[in-house]
């Protein structure tokens, strides 16, 4: 590895195809990591995987719903086949919900369970048992700061980001024989497509005016990680949390 501890390694993302994970592809990739790209939407993915390459990196794409346990895991063995090992996991796939519970959005309660909080698991569990063989690596999940307070509308969300905290912390507890470092990453009002996976029409009117004003854009999710990558070996960064300085929630 070079002194910035990102050159050379390999990193799986899952949540590629935009936002955070596309420009986080971008960023570690200038900085000399393989990557693995990992989204629904395949064209997308395999669009930033030609460009990367292109552009003198090293990056494959595998279509991977994060709710389908065998698809995180083949976008993981993918990543060791083609560049021989796993260095870092970064689940961040996500969706973001909003509204009250009395308006029973049942559907979208199980659908903010199953990406937000399985999808996390499945990486885990997708990325761990390579992970305890090289004895090192680097796994980071998306948190929010919805994973710190809740407020009305966001209680399902928050309920998740907070899970993927709890899920993290003892996932540190537990990999400190196999020398592995977690970091979670909480941000705030960030520019991404996370709005648009509001449903409520009441209420997204509500979110997407909230952003205009406050969002920063999205490569402050990228510097974040390379940040915590980039520490030293024996440096775990444990936790990240971020907002725009004028946001005040």
């Amino acid at each position: 590895m070079s002194n910035n501890n990102i050159e050379g390694k390999v990193v799986v993302i899952t949540g590629a195809s935009s936002g955070f994970g596309e420009v986080t592809a971008r960023h570690l990739s200038e900085q000399g990591a393989a990557v693995a790209l990992g989204a629904r939407r395949t064209n997308r993915i395999e669009s930033l995987a030609k460009e990367i390459n292109n552009n003198g990196g090293k990056a494959i794409a595998a279509t991977t719903d994060v709710t389908e346990r065998d698809q995180v895991k083949n976008l993981v063995d993918q990543a060791v086949e083609e560049f021989g090992r796993l260095d870092v996991m970064i689940n961040n796939a996500g969706v973001m919900p909003q509204t009250p519970l009395e308006n029973l959005r049942i559907d979208e309660w199980d659908q903010t369970v199953d990406v937000n909080i399985k999808g996390v698991l499945y990486g885990i569990a997708a990325a761990l048992p390579y992970m305890k063989e090289q004895k090192s690596g680097h796994i980071i999940n998306v948190s929010s700061v919805a994973g710190h307070k809740v407020g009305p509308g966001s209680v399902v969300y928050s309920a998740t980001k907070h899970a993927v905290r709890t899920i993290s912390e003892g996932l540190r507890q537990e990999v400190k024989p196999y020398n592995l470092r977690t970091t979670i990453i909480s941000p705030g009002a960030v520019d991404t497509e996370l709005p648009s996976s509001v449903g409520d029409p009441d209420v997204a009117p509500q979110i997407e005016d909230f952003y205009d004003e406050y969002a920063i854009p999205a490569d402050s999710f990228a510097r974040t990680v390379a940040f915590a990558i980039s520490q030293p070996e024996e440096m775990d960064v444990n936790e990240i949390l971020y907002r725009p300085t004028s946001q005040e929630l």
